[in-house]
């Protein structure tokens, strides 16, 4: 009988210890947040939600306020612990939005935990302080503020999307703010006929979408410093590369020339360059455009430069070709070329440069290559001379119309080197050829009277891009 009581018993706590496992209670899931998140209105963003569930994975739910959210990546099924991963997006009112993920376990049970993101406005001033290392894209209808002098290093691309606005902070000397195209690097600035990219000063008010500044006057200039270029393509000068004008020694960036005449420098069309020509030493100022050894392989097409302090475009060697320039109210020279530039300049125009229209040098080192200006008009205007080339210049000159002269201004030297045909001018009353093209230099030359020249640059393709034609100013043109 004893022996039947115990065995009772045991069963008994047998079947007890039993049903109290198959009724153990599990923890409800547990859910941590992340840290506060940022979004920008109407971007996406992916937040991680970590959990811990001893009834083991089932289900996820998530909800969102100020904005949309969904899972992007669920949990395993089953699984006691693991991560949910979210995508929200923010919505159109800056400040405070939320997501709230709730997880379901193999028993029913569930837990909730919120993460809170903050709204905001995208950032439409970047401040750019340092070179740029590593590959870029400055971004449609932003503003990038260039704090000092900025180097795109070898081996990197800077990508300017059309209608960014480039600004560069006042300063001289060491202080003058620049972007500077190192060799090797590239800058794929590639604005449109609707849409350019514009380089100017902390000073313009300008936003993007617009052409016009709608507080400075196209005369002013050295606000700021201006757009180098630097190539490996061959030089003439004492070696085969050297270190371009204004960049001190110190700065390795600022090395230009080498061998390869087909360098790639990126792409440049529809840029519009204005108010720069910081001064940087003595009597030593920045080019709105600075190319130095640049190689055929570069584009560059479509591009004004307006008051500059120094020279409009300024070329030192290299072989790259332009089209479409505008060159308005420089203050040098416009058009300014050294060191046996080999490349061509085609349909372009010149309006009232502070010195010459033209500065065209010969070779400084053994190395010798002519380059080519066609299809242009210029507008003479205040300038102190038309052309002023060295005995050794290199240069063909075809298809060009001056107006706009007044007296004292000429065409001075004629060397052997010089090609020139198809140059017509209108001159001042009573004005004779001699006047003004002077050294021989009459014998290219056919005098025109106003609006009846044959010869000159396409005006139609500065249209709607450029600050000059949108003005007014090319009404004459």
């Amino acid at each position: 009988m004893k022996k039947i009581i115990l065995f009772s018993f045991i069963t008994t706590l047998a079947i007890l210890t039993a049903c109290k496992k198959d009724d153990e209670s599990f923890k409800s899931p547990e859910i941590t947040a992340p840290a506060n998140s940022t979004a920008v209105i109407g971007t996406e963003i992916d937040i991680t939600f970590d959990f811990t569930s001893e009834g083991g994975f089932s289900t996820s739910d998530v909800s969102a306020t100020n904005g949309s959210a969904a899972i992007k990546t669920n949990g395993t099924a089953g699984s006691t612990s693991g991560s949910v991963v979210v995508t929200y997006t923010a919505g159109t009112n800056i400040g405070a939005g939320s997501v709230t993920l709730t997880i379901t376990d193999s028993k029913n049970q569930t837990g909730s935990a919120t993460a809170v993101v903050s709204v905001v406005e995208e950032e439409l001033v970047v401040n750019v302080n340092g070179n740029i290392t590593s590959n870029t894209t400055w971004e449609t209808g932003k503003i990038y503020v260039l704090e000092s002098r900025i180097a795109v290093v070898s081996g990197v691309t800077l990508t300017i999307q059309p209608g960014v606005i480039v600004k560069g902070q006042a300063g001289t000397g060491a202080n003058a703010t620049a972007l500077l195209i190192a060799r090797g690097g590239k800058l794929m600035a590639e604005g449109t006929a609707s849409s350019p990219i514009i380089f100017t000063s902390v000073a313009d008010e300008i936003l993007p979408g617009n052409i016009a500044s709608p507080n400075l006057d196209p005369t002013l200039n050295g606000l700021w410093g201006g757009l180098i270029i630097l190539g490996n393509a061959p030089i003439s000068a004492d070696a085969a590369s050297v270190q371009i004008e204004g960049i001190p020694p110190s700065d390795q960036n600022g090395l230009y020339g080498g061998s390869d005449a087909t360098d790639n420098s990126g792409v440049i069309k529809f840029v519009s360059i204005r108010h720069g020509g910081a001064n940087i030493g003595e009597g030593n100022e920045i080019n709105g455009l600075t190319l130095g050894g640049v190689g055929s392989g570069t584009i560059i097409e479509n591009i004004e430069v307006v008051a500059n302090q120094d020279d409009g475009i300024e070329w030192f060697g290299g072989t790259v070709n332009v089209k479409n320039v505008i060159i308005w109210n420089a203050g040098d020279d416009a058009v300014d070329t050294d060191q046996s530039w080999g490349g061509t300049l085609d349909n372009f125009i010149v309006v009232n440069p502070g010195d010459e229209c033209f500065e065209l040098d010969g070779p400084e080192g053994t190395m010798e290559a002519g380059h080519i200006l066609k299809n242009g008009t210029v507008y003479a205007g205040i300038a102190d001379g038309l052309v002023d080339l060295d005995d050794n210049s290199i240069v063909e000159m075809s298809g060009i119309y001056f107006f706009g002269l007044k007296s004292g201004q000429d065409f001075d030297l004629n060397p052997v080197a010089l090609v020139a045909s198809d140059l017509q001018a209108t001159l001042p009353d009573g004005g004779i050829v001699t006047d003004y093209f002077k050294a021989g230099s009459d014998a290219f030359v056919t005098t025109v009277t106003t609006g009846a020249n044959t010869v000159g640059a396409d005006v139609t393709k500065f249209a709607t891009w450029s600050w000059a034609s949108v003005s007014g100013a090319l009404t004459d043109f």
